[in-house]
């Protein structure tokens, strides 16, 4: 009986540990396999730790073993990160950290390129010009140096006089100069005379590939005369190029070469010094890269030389006067511009040879080929109109109008597309024939922003052949001028700490809004001690200026204000009073601005407006001191009545799409700086001498845009939002003002969709 019980048994213990059995056997499996793992790493890790223990490791050929297989050896410490462990001395006090004014400071980053040109006296209005004027705009920093500057410095140029004419005196002071100055600021540093033409693009290009964790001292390697014949010097007419920490280490010997050093070219003193103290040689050719150079013939053509060798030259020299600088500088522009073209055409042609193998095929190809697609609506509303022009006018003007007289830019721009049209359809049907323009019969354009600006002509051309016969066609051609390359424009640095000046103009209509501003503007910057100061300007009609003192209709918003200063002791807000029949906004301006400072920030607002800290602080960064101005533009609600009508409006947040839009008519919000505004304003006086009525047909808006050199940056601001309200439009101001005023009520009411679901309504109420 042992053996069935002893089976039963058994079979009652499986059926108890079935559930288990899978996590059983995957423990036994796991273990197994850390165990087989651990067996093969602890052999490995003998096969390589066969030294006996806290000895280095042996050199592989002079070099660590990780410097061996390309990893960072000792050499490479720059490129190992590093945990910098914080300590903090518990018995010195506290001190706050002050941040770094841009991050790339704070990271440890470098500009790329500084550029240096040794000029003289003689040759700075000169040839000194003529390398400003070719490639100053193409490199980050560029100055010049001299000996002794002329009376007038040539205009945009920034010079560095050393005071004494000596060629090797000029370049210690020079190389002492760009050490204490740029030395800790950028990479690279090209030192070039101002007899040398330097393709700036390439110049870039080269220091772009090259490593900056190696001293270099690149350029036209020259033997000295007499001398070691493995030392080489950079030769100073070609420009050579210098790394930071070469630089570094140059400095402190600057003195000893100075005094122990003798020569007559200033280029091969500095070599020699390099050599001399740092051991190190001029080179041609430095990680792959060549530092090709071309010496120019006397009586040298440019545009003949077709020498490849001539072609590739990053520097030309010597160049022997402004006429010749230029032309070698449109020489190799069309140099330039032709590789351009032959790399986009090879661009072209395998986007077309690839395009079979994508799942679209040869239909998914677009005109131009490389461009982006054209955009596609998703409905009508998302559809870009096209513009309408001729030779003389346009049909879509600024201002509403429907024709118009072509003009200015516009001008300019249809001009250039007609002649790159003909270009275009000569290069492509010659010799057989050659076209001429008649006429412009129609035009069109519309910017697209995925691709730019898009062109379709119907032209009247004359077809002439060869044997001379002509012939009248019209014909259509379609072109576009795609959008480049994007660049980021440096600003001056601004910060949020700036104190911003509000000035509010009132008039007897706008009475029934002032409690609402001065409640928000209190809930949203003084008690949250935001750093904003307002002033109210009250302008009296004349009628009401003589009965101020029976009856002040402005006596309510004081009282307000009053209440205001009690419950927030430290706060004072000023009013100024104003008698006019028309409110010039550049008038109250005027008034304003002789009662502070020239370094205030003022906005100017409208009583409708809702201050808030979001768009005070937009208001900081986007106004910069003698740079930029910025006119927002406010975002309007609708009018509730015809918006909601039976329904509740929305309690939280603004629906972009539903409740209003924004007002691109209403130039009334403005942030600048008063020096700003009284540099304009100046201007302005000595253009219209004290004309009253012109000042009336102005607004601030118009002041910068006319009168002022400075950026006028108008842009939609979410943060700056307006209830509705139905505005007094006077008609005594100009006749464009007054029909902006009367345009931004009108488009103020309510959408399309809202304006014709009130008109249905209105209707079926009609007819019932």
């Amino acid at each position: 009986d042992t053996g069935p019980s002893a089976a039963m048994r058994l079979a009652a213990l499986l059926v108890a540990l079935r559930p288990v059995l899978p996590l059983v056997l995957g423990l036994s499996l796991g273990c197994s396999l850390s165990l087989l793992r651990a067996s093969w790493s602890q052999s490995g890790g003998e096969e390589q730790c066969s030294g006996p223990p806290g000895r280095a490791e042996p050199l592989v050929d002079g070099a660590r073993p990780e410097e061996a297989d390309g990893g960072p050896g000792p050499g490479h410490e720059d490129f190992r990160p590093r945990i910098v462990p914080y300590y903090r001395d518990p018995n010195k006090p506290y001190k706050k950290v002050l941040r770094t004014r841009y991050i790339q400071t704070e990271l440890g980053f470098h500009e790329r390129l500084f550029v240096a040109v040794l000029t003289s006296k003689a040759t700075l209005n000169t040839l000194a010009v003529a390398v400003n004027k070719t490639v100053a705009h193409h490199f980050p920093r560029l100055l010049y140096f001299t000996g002794l500057r002329s009376a007038k410095v040539p205009h945009g140029m920034v010079l560095v006089a050393h005071g004494d004419e000596r060629p090797i005196w000029l370049m210690y002071e020079t190389m002492h100069y760009i050490h204490q100055h740029f030395g800790s600021d950028y990479d690279w540093f090209y030192i070039m005379q101002d007899d040398t033409y330097a393709q700036a693009e390439q110049v870039k290009a080269l220091v772009t590939h090259l490593s900056i964790n190696q001293d270099v001292y690149l350029g036209r390697a020259e033997e000295f005369i007499g001398g070691d014949e493995q030392a080489r010097y950079c030769h100073g007419g070609f420009g050579y190029l210098i790394s930071r920490s070469l630089l570094l280490k140059l400095h402190p010997h600057l003195d000893s070469c100075r005094n122990e050093i003798l020569s007559v070219r200033p280029d091969e003193w500095l070599g020699r010094c390099i050599i001399d103290f740092l051991g190190i040689a001029c080179v041609s050719q430095l990680q792959g890269q060549h530092y090709h150079t071309y010496e120019l013939a006397k009586n040298t053509e440019p545009e003949k030389e077709e020498e490849e060798e001539f072609q590739a030259a990053l520097a030309v020299h010597p160049v022997s006067d402004m006429t010749l600088m230029y032309r070698l500088h449109k020489r190799f522009s069309r140099i330039q511009l032709d590789r351009a073209y032959q790399e986009i055409q090879d661009l072209q042609m395998q986007i077309r040879n690839l395009t079979s193998l994508t799942p679209a095929g040869e239909a998914g190809l677009t005109w131009p080929v490389g461009i982006n697609a054209p955009f596609l609506p998703k409905s009508r509303f998302e559809v870009i109109s096209w513009d309408y022009f001729t030779e003389q006018h346009l049909f879509s003007c600024p201002d509403g109008s429907p024709k118009c007289e072509l003009s200015g830019a516009s001008k300019a721009d249809v001009s250039e597309i007609i002649d790159s049209a003909l270009e275009q359809l000569n290069h492509h049907y010659q010799p057989l024939l050659r076209f001429s323009k008649r006429q412009l019969l129609n035009g069109y354009r519309r910017f697209d922003p995925t691709r730019g600006m898009e062109y379709t002509l119907d032209l009247l051309l004359e077809a002439v052949t060869q044997k001379g016969h002509s012939h009248v066609l019209a014909k259509r051609v379609s072109l576009v001028r795609p959008l480049s390359k994007v660049e980021i424009i440096p600003m001056p640095y601004v910060t949020e700490a700036t104190r911003v000046q509000l000035v509010l103009p009132l008039t007897v209509q706008d009475l029934d809004f002032v409690a609402n501003f001065l409640d928000v503007f209190a809930m949203n910057t003084l008690d949250t001690h935001d750093n904003a100061l307002l002033t109210l300007l009250f302008i009296y009609h004349p009628y009401d200026a003589q009965r101020v003192s029976q009856v002040d209709v402005f006596a309510g918003v004081k009282a307000m204000v009053g209440e205001l200063e009690k419950r927030y002791a430290e706060v004072k807000i000023p009013w100024i009073s104003v008698k006019t029949e028309v409110p010039s906004q550049v008038k109250l301006m005027d008034i304003v601005s002789k009662k502070h400072p020239v370094d205030t920030l003022f906005f100017l607002a409208s009583v409708w407006t809702e201050i808030s800290m979001e768009f005070l602080n937009r208001c900081r960064m986007n106004t910069i001191s003698n740079w930029q101005v910025f006119f927002p533009v406010h975002f309007q609600e609708f009018n509730p009545a015809l918006v909601y009508r039976s329904e509740q409006a929305a309690s939280s947040g603004t629906d972009f799409l539903r409740d209003g839009h924004f007002d691109r008519h209403s130039f009334a919000e403005a942030c600048f700086y008063n020096s700003d505004y009284m540099a304009a304003r100046t201007k302005l006086a000595a253009d219209i001498l004290d004309q009253d009525e012109v000042l009336e047909s102005m607004e601030v808006f118009d002041v910068f845009l006319h009168y002022s050199g400075l950026h006028l940056f108008r842009a939609v601001e979410p943060g700056l939002v307006q209830k509705y309200a139905l505005r007094s439009c006077n008609p005594r101001l100009s006749e464009e003002l007054y029909h902006r005023c009367v345009l931004s009520n009108l488009e103020g009411l309510a959408s399309r969709s809202h304006l014709a679901m009130a008109l249905f309504e209105q209707e079926q109420a009609n007819s019932t």
